[in-house]
Parts: structure tokens; C-alpha cells; sequence
């Protein structure tokens, strides 16, 4: 029985092949707006992301806060008071005026200053948060040449009570008390009390408590070399101001991940695991970890030989630090791999789609949401299991879980087998395509732009011959 026509409208009875070629181009339109659909529950993972960071965040404060926090460390400076005494000074008018006796405290810094941290590392856990902390080690060495130093116009400085200074960013990470040698001769220093106990800075950490010890009778017509010694705790971070006119920094420590920042970067740095490399003193126990040094020249730390102690905050960018940081953070790497959600969910929806072009099913726009939902879920297990079980355990699982689920989905809406082991084989690429792009970070960006230009190039291939207006084909 023939179909018959009416000019300028489709058949009345179309062919179950024609349907679905009438339905392409619109159906392809669909499909993408159901892949962008898809960031508004990606969005809300994403907030429960920054919740589960806010609240790691909170707990690394209060670990931290325990145990010292980021500590920077101050070596050894003296200081030494002076005294402007009061004078009469004439204005234009001639008028005489009182101006009062002025006070303050001058830095002597070191001509040169060696500084050797050696830090022994620990992960401190609260719940499912883990927290990396440390007990350092260091020790500074200072000479000092007195000769240069000179009074501010009009000022006497008073020699009897100079001080040997120094400084820490939270002196309950103190584990024993700050011991110095000047010329051989041993003393402690306390929480200074003269002048000011606490100093801010412009480094990291922000603060600074304050240590000194007198140092009577000091003959500035000599030079004095001064050894200091800390043993401290803290956590997160370690770092040193260049304390000297020329400063040398050693920072050591079995961190495996360690992050070289501050004002400087180091002009070495080792890693333990590299046979190439020498331990040096101190060093002989520790299996893994780092050695960065640094030198900082008289030019390069951009502050005079003698400064007045209110302009000592300054000092906090000549920092030199080494930041303990976690590769396998999950709140970190969840994070890069939900920025590339719309992606991966665009494409495993044209991979539905090709397979729905290329066959003879038809799928409901609700089963592309079920498909997009099962996407998004993965994220919750692998944000879930990360923080019990590691990044690359929680992603096994997680993807193992998701590409055989929306793999065994395809075998089953298309009724085939062969099918079902293409899409497996498709979405496990796919999901191995993520996880590299959360371990290879400097190459994300290509690796992504790649792969979606050869899957884009795929789909136009395979769907080359496809009626996207679903128009009928004229024949003779």
C-alpha cells in the first residue's frame, strides 16, 4: 500500500528511519544544553567542596596553633639604645622653642651570618583532617664589626646596654630555651623586655616575639663572632630572615614535598632520594626529604648596616622558607578535576549520541540525565572516599564505579553487547584522561584542549552522513 503526500508537508506514515533522522539536528541541540544543564549540580558539589576546605582549613589553624604555627625565625642583631638630649631650637620669627629628648634603639646587623635549620616532620590528624608538623633545629652564627656604628645626628648611643636580639613568630613552639656564645662566653636570652617584646613584620607570618640578653661592656674598637641555638616547633612552614648584611641560609628536613618560597629562591636545593647528593651534618638520619640554600647579598636584601628598630618589619621580605606542603591534598586535586566537569560530561554525551546516531535507538532526554547525574555522583564518592582512603585510591574506585555503571547503561538502552565494551573501553580512556590531567597539572590545559579537538574530530566523522534536517531523500 502506497504513502501518499499533500506537496509542502512531510508523509502521514514516515518511517521509523526517517523519525530519527528528522530529529538529529534538534535532538544534537538537546543534548548540549543538558551537558550544560549539568554545572548546576556540579556547582552544589562544588560548594560542599569549599565546605569540607573551610572546615580543613580550621582545623589546620587550631593543630597549628598548638604547635607554633608557620614559624619565621630572627637571628642574632644587637641592639644598642641612644639618647638625643633636648635642644633649643628658632624659628623665622625668632622664636624659641623646647624640642624634648628623643630615645630609641639602633640594629646593628651581623657583617656576615650563617643560619642551619634541620627539621624532623610528622602528619597530626583530627578526624579525617591531617596536618603536617615539625621540630627544628637551628643555628646561626653571626661577626659583627662595631666600628662603623654611628649615632643619629645630635645622639649619644649607650653601649652599657646593648643587647643581643632575636626573634620567633610563636614562642610556645619553644621546646628548649635560646642559648647564645659571644666570644666564647655562654648566656640565655629571655622575652625582651626593653624596647618591645613582640615586633610586626612584613613577612608570612606576620609577627615576631622578641628574645634578648644584655651584653655589658662591649668594646666596639673589636669584632665579636656570636653562635646562637633554637629548638622549636611549628607547623606548615619554616622560614628565616636574612638576618646579616650577607646571609647564608641552609634549610634541611625528611619532607618529601616540600615548596621553596618567600623573598628569595633558594640557589640550591636536594632531594635526599638522590644518590647524586651529599648529606651534610645533621643530615645522616634522614632517609628522604630536602636541603635547599640560599644566599642573599648586602645589595640584594635592600636594608642598610644600622637601622632604628621601628624600621626592622621591613626586614620581613628578605624571608627565606620552605613550606611542607601535601601532594596528595584531595580537597586540592577534586577541586582541578571539577573545574573540567562540563567537559567530560559534554563527552560522554556526544558518545551516547553517536551511538544513538549510528544505530537504530532513540534515547529520552531523561536518560541523558540519569547519564549526566551518574557523573556528577562520582565526584561525591570520590570527594567522600578521598578523604578516607587517598586521591588515588578514592578515584580507582570511584571510576571504577561510574564507568561501569554508564558502560553496562549503554549495553543495556542499546541492546548490545558490542556496544556496551565499546562504551567501556571509551569511558575508561576517558576517566584515565582525568586522572591525568589532575597528576600532570602544568599540562593540563593542552592535554584537555587536545583530547576534546580529536573527540570533536571523532564525532564529525562518524556522524558525517547523518540527515541533520531530517529531510526526506528525493529519489526518481
Amino acid at each position: 500500500m502506497s504513502t501518499t503526500s499533500t506537496p509542502g508537508y512531510p508523509p502521514q506514515n514516515p518511517s521509523p528511519r526517517q523519525i530519527i533522522s528528522r530529529s538529529k539536528g534538534t535532538k544534537l541541540l538537546i543534548v548540549c544544553i543538558l551537558a550544560v544543564l549539568m554545572s548546576v549540580p556540579a556547582g552544589f558539589v562544588f560548594l560542599l567542596l569549599l565546605d569540607r576546605t573551610h572546615r580543613a582549613d580550621e582545623v589546620t589553624r587550631e593543630i597549628g596553633g598548638l604547635m607554633g604555627g608557620p614559624q619565621t625565625f630572627l637571628g642574632p642583631v644587637i641592639t644598642v639604645p641612644y639618647v638625643a638630649p633636648p635642644k633649643v631650637e628658632t624659628d623665622a620669627n625668632g622664636v624659641k622653642s623646647v624640642v624634648p629628648a628623643q630615645t630609641g634603639n639602633l640594629v646593628v646587623f651581623p657583617v656576615t651570618g650563617k643560619a642551619v635549620a634541620t627539621s624532623k616532620s610528622e602528619v597530626r590528624s583530627r578526624s579525617l583532617f591531617r596536618v603536617p608538623v615539625y621540630t627544628t633545629d637551628l643555628h646561626f652564627t653571626a661577626h659583627f664589626d662595631l666600628t662603623q656604628v654611628k649615632a643619629p645626628t645630635g645622639a649619644m648611643l649607650d653601649w652599657s646596654r646593648a643587647q643581643l636580639l632575636s626573634g620567633a613568630s610563636d614562642s610556645r613552639g619553644a621546646r628548649k630555651d635560646i642559648t647564645a656564645t659571644v666570644d666564647g662566653q655562654a648566656m640565655t636570652l629571655a622575652p625582651a623586655v626593653e624596647g618591645a617584646q613582640s615586633l610586626n613584620t612584613d613577612s608570612g607570618s606576620g609577627k615576631l616575639d622578641l628574645f634578648s640578653t644584655p651584653l655589658a661592656a662591649l668594646d666596639t674598637a673589636k669584632p665579636y663572632d656570636v653562635s646562637l641555638d633554637m629548638s622549636f616547633t611549628g607547623a606548615q612552614k619554616i622560614g628565616v630572615l636574612a638576618y646579616a648584611k650577607s646571609s647564608e641560609v641552609t634549610l634541611s628536613g625528611d619532607w618529601n614535598t616540600p615548596s621553596f618560597g618567600g623573598g628569595f629562591l633558594p640557589a640550591t636545593r636536594a632531594f635526599h632520594h638522590d644518590q647524586q647528593t651529599p648529606l651534610v651534618k645533621g643530615e645522616e638520619d634522614l632517609k628522604s626529604g630536602f636541603r635547599a640554600t640560599w644566599s642573599v647579598p648586602f645589595v640584594a636584601r635592600g636594608l642598610p648596616a644600622v637601622i632604628n628598630l621601628d624600621s626592622l618589619s621591613s626586614l620581613g621580605k628578605s624571608e627565606l622558607s620552605v613550606a611542607f606542603v601535601e601532594n596528595t591534598n584531595p580537597y586540592q586535586n577534586v577541586g582541578r578535576s571539577l573545574k573540567y566537569a562540563l567537559l567530560f560530561v559534554g563527552l560522554v554525551f556526544l558518545t551516547y549520541f553517536v551511538f544513538e546516531s549510528t544505530s537504530k535507538r532513540e534515547l529520552h532526554p531523561a536518560q541523558y540525565i540519569l547519564i549526566g547525574l551518574t557523573q556528577i555522583t562520582f565526584y561525591l564518592l570520590l570527594l567522600s572516599l578521598a578523604e578516607r582512603i587517598g586521591f588515588d585510591l578514592a578515584f580507582l574506585a570511584a571510576a571504577i564505579a561510574t564507568v561501569g555503571l554508564i558502560s553496562s547503561y549503554a549495553g543495556m538502552v542499546f541492546k548490545s553487547r558490542l556496544r556496551g565494551f565499546a562504551a567501556l573501553i571509551i569511558f575508561s580512556l576517558l576517566y584515565g584522561m582525568i586522572y591525568t590531567l589532575m597528576r600532570m597539572e602544568d599540562y593540563a590545559l593542552l592535554i584537555g584542549a587536545v583530547a576534546a579537538f580529536v573527540v570533536i574530530a571523532t564525532v564529525m566523522i562518524l556522524t558525517r552522513n547523518i540527515n541533520w534536517y531530517g529531510k526526506e531523500t528525493e529519489t526518481a
